[in-house]
């Protein structure tokens, strides 16, 4: 498995624009671990194994355990409802959305940018500065005014914000910045020595830049741009942390073994958690609290997931509960990071049935 997975960042490093970093784990067995690219183009600054990317969306699952953990200390029901938490009155979000709904993508609320409907959430910031918005609270005029898309319960649809809202319970209830109460509860719980919210505008962050390419006509990429204007300049509750291949393999071994939660929520947060399922040829998606859970065809579950994407930011984190194994990538340039995780999955799955 390791040579065919090497051969496989080996060509999309060379072919495809790869730059990141990646860690594929078994048990204690470090499978494959390696870094490519420049986390600094201009200044030739290479990638290393404990280089810190931005996330994207894997921030989630952050603030997924965060709030898991409110539950835990007896702050905070499942079934609680965001607008008995927090002062919403006179924007659209419903009164009967409840955390478990944000928690889950079931609550129906907008989002500031409805991807699931080809927006781009670069595009947010063509007439509003990003760097106006540093603090989960900034973004409430940006989705809560919004119509809901559907009754809460009633459907599923990725959303953002609901994590934002998640953020301000946090902030609400521990009487600490979600940025603080993340990094004492979580980060260093954990002890994830190469993981933080870092501002774009810090000049002492010791983090990769991000890059996303320009193409001409012919779809060739003419130049790269640094991605500094797309998103919110320092992470907030639904994006934005960075953190290290390694990292992430702490935070989820973890995780699994019931470091950051009790074990009635350690259980919750390892399996699926809403009834409504994406079907498709290969199996069908379930998710859970912030995960994905991934069946093939004959109802096996293949693994459970989280990825980000922003202009310039890739990244996918997978559990094989079978295999005890992880497979993740952090990419901070342009490249179809889902494409290659996988292939490399494949490579993953063989081995399963070969030891099966």
């Amino acid at each position: 498995m390791l040579n065919e997975i090497e051969s496989l960042y080996e060509k999309y490093y060379k072919e495809n624009n790869f730059s990141g970093s990646t860690l594929v784990k078994k048990g204690d067995e470090v499978v494959f671990a390696r870094a490519y690219g420049y986390a600094h183009r201009g200044f030739k600054v290479k990638n290393t194994i404990d280089t810190m990317f931005d996330t994207a969306s894997v921030t989630k699952l952050f603030t997924v355990v965060a709030t898991l953990q409110l539950v835990d200390k007896k702050l905070l029901k499942i079934d609680d409802k965001i607008v008995d938490i927090i002062d919403l009155k006179g924007t659209k979000i419903p009164s009967d959305v409840t955390i478990f709904h944000l928690l889950t993508h079931t609550s129906g609320i907008a989002d500031d940018c409805e991807e699931e409907a080809g927006e781009k959430y670069e595009d947010l910031f063509i007439s509003k500065p990003n760097y106006s918005i540093r603090n989960c609270i900034d973004f409430i005029p940006q989705f809560a005014y919004k119509e809901p898309n559907f009754k809460a319960g009633t459907n599923v649809r990725y959303n953002n914000c609901a994590f934002v809202l998640l953020g301000l319970v946090i902030e609400k209830l521990t009487c600490q910045s979600y940025r603080e109460y993340v990094t004492k509860s979580v980060f260093n719980t954990c002890e994830m020595n190469h993981t933080g919210f870092y501002a774009k505008d810090d000049s002492d962050a010791i983090i990769a830049e991000g890059y996303y390419a320009i193409y001409d006509e012919m779809k060739n990429i003419v130049e790269w741009r640094k991605n500094i204007y797309s998103y919110p300049p320092i992470g907030t509750g639904d994006s934005g942390a960075f953190t290290s291949v390694g990292d992430l393999d702490i935070f989820m071994r973890a995780l699994k073994s019931g470091k950051l939660l009790s074990e009635e929520m350690t259980r919750e947060i390892m399996k699926p958690q809403s009834n409504i399922e994406r079907k498709y040829d290969e199996g069908k998606d379930v998710y859970g609290y912030g995960f994905k859970f991934t069946y093939d065809k004959d109802g096996r579950l293949k693994c459970m997931s989280k990825d980000g994407e922003n202009s310039g930011v890739a990244v996918k984190v997978a559990y094989y509960p079978d295999m005890d194994t992880t497979s993740i990538v952090l990419g901070n340039q342009t490249c179809n990071v889902w494409e290659l995780h996988g292939k490399v999955e494949e490579e993953i799955l063989k081995l399963s049935q070969r030891e099966g």
